[in-house]
C-alpha cells in the first residue's frame, strides 16, 4: 500500500535543510515580525489606523484600497499586505522545521506555534478596526505582536541547538536573575501600551477614545519600570562577569545595555519634544529588539547540545586507513 503524506510530509521526503537554511528560515520569521511591528506603529503614527475601514476587505465592496481613501488607505492596506509576507517567512520556517533531518517534532510543534499567534493576531487587527481603533484592542494587537516576536525568537534559538534536556550553565541565581529581567521587561512594554493609549497619535484623525489614565503619569510608569530593568541589565551584566559565565552570554548582557542606553535616550527626547511622531517610530523598533535582547540574553543561560550523526563505517577496500586496521 502506497503511503498517503500531506504536503509537508511530501516536501520532506524530497528536501532537507542544511543548518544555515533552517536558522536563515527562522531568522526571517523575527525579522518580518519586527518589521510588521514597526509598520503598524507607522499606521497609528500617521493616522492611517482607519485607513481601510473595515475588514477582511479595505472597503465594504473593494479588497483593496482605493483612490477615495487616499494616502491613509495605502498605508494600512499597505501594512495589511505586509502580513502575507510575514506568513510566507513564517511558513518557510515551518518547512524548514518539518523538513530537517533526523525529523526534530518538538522543533516543528514550536514552529507550528508562530503560524497560530499570527492567525490569532490577524483577527485582533480586525476587532481593533471594526471597534474603530479601541485603545484597550489596540494595545492587546501590540502585545500579541510580541507574542509572535517572543516565539520566533525562540525558534530561531532552538534551530541552533540539540533536542536534548536544557542544561544550565551559569548558577541557579544568575538564572533567576535572568528571568527577572525577562519578567521586568514585558511589564515595561505593557506599561508602554498605557502610554500609547493615553497620550496622542490616536491612530487617525477623527474622535478617537483614550485610556483613562493622564499621559503624563503613564509616562512616569513607563519611565520607573525602564529604570527597574535598567538595574537589572546592569546587575546582569557584573553577576556574569563575577561566575566567569561563557564569553557568549556576557557578550548578550553588553549588547542588551547598549540597547537599553539607545532606547532609553530617545524616549526622554521624545518626551521632552512633545513625542514626535518619527521618534516614536525609532522607539517601537528600540522596543522590540530590546525584548529580543532580553530574551536572547535569558536564552543563552542554558544549553540544548548539538549531537552529531555517527559517520558512517567506509566499506571500501581501497581505502588506505582499512588496509592499514
Amino acid at each position: 500500500m502506497v503511503a498517503v503524506w500531506n504536503p509537508l510530509d511530501y516536501i520532506a521526503q524530497r528536501w532537507t535543510p542544511s543548518p544555515r537554511t533552517l536558522r536563515r528560515a527562522a531568522l526571517s520569521a523575527v525579522v518580518m515580525t519586527v518589521v510588521i511591528i514597526v509598520t503598524g506603529g507607522a499606521v497609528r503614527l500617521t493616522g492611517s489606523g482607519l485607513g481601510c475601514d473595515t475588514w477582511p476587505k479595505c472597503t465594504d465592496d473593494s479588497l483593496f484600497a482605493t483612490s477615495e481613501q487616499g494616502l491613509h488607505g495605502a498605508i494600512e492596506f499597505g501594512n495589511r499586505m505586509l502580513t502575507y509576507v510575514l506568513s510566507a517567512a513564517v511558513g518557510w520556517a515551518i518547512v524548514a522545521a518539518r523538513s530537517v533531518k533526523p525529523r526534530r517534532r518538538g522543533l516543528s510543534r514550536l514552529a507550528w506555534s508562530m503560524f497560530w499567534v499570527v492567525v490569532l493576531n490577524a483577527v485582533m487587527g480586525g476587532i481593533t478596526v471594526h471597534m474603530e481603533l479601541n485603545p484597550w484592542t489596540v494595545a492587546v494587537h501590540f502585545l500579541l505582536a510580541n507574542a509572535l516576536l517572543t516565539v520566533t525568537v525562540i525558534v530561531w534559538q532552538r534551530t541552533r541547538e540539540g533536542d536534548a534536556t536544557s542544561r544550565p550553565r551559569v548558577p541557579r541565581p544568575v538564572r533567576k536573575l535572568g528571568w527577572a529581567l525577562v519578567v521586568a521587561t514585558g511589564l515595561l512594554i505593557a506599561a508602554g501600551t498605557t502610554v500609547t493609549g493615553s497620550g496622542m497619535h490616536a491612530g487617525d484623525s477623527s474622535e478617537v477614545p483614550r485610556m483613562p489614565f493622564d499621559w503624563v503619569d503613564a509616562a512616569h510608569v513607563h519611565a520607573a519600570t525602564a529604570w527597574v530593568v535598567c538595574a537589572l541589565a546592569i546587575a546582569m551584566w557584573l553577576v556574569l562577569r563575577v561566575v566567569d559565565a561563557p564569553a557568549d552570554t556576557r557578550a548578550r548582557a553588553r549588547d542588551l545595555l547598549i540597547v537599553l542606553l539607545a532606547q532609553g535616550g530617545v524616549g526622554y527626547v521624545q518626551y521632552f519634544t512633545d513625542v514626535p511622531e518619527i521618534l516614536v517610530g525609532i522607539h517601537m523598533l528600540g522596543s522590540a529588539l530590546t525584548w529580543i535582547a532580553v530574551l536572547r540574553l535569558a536564552l543563552s543561560l542554558r544549553e540544548r547540545p548539538v549531537t552529531d550523526p555517527e559517520i558512517p563505517a567506509r566499506t571500501d577496500p581501497a581505502d588506505p586507513a582499512l588496509s592499514r586496521a
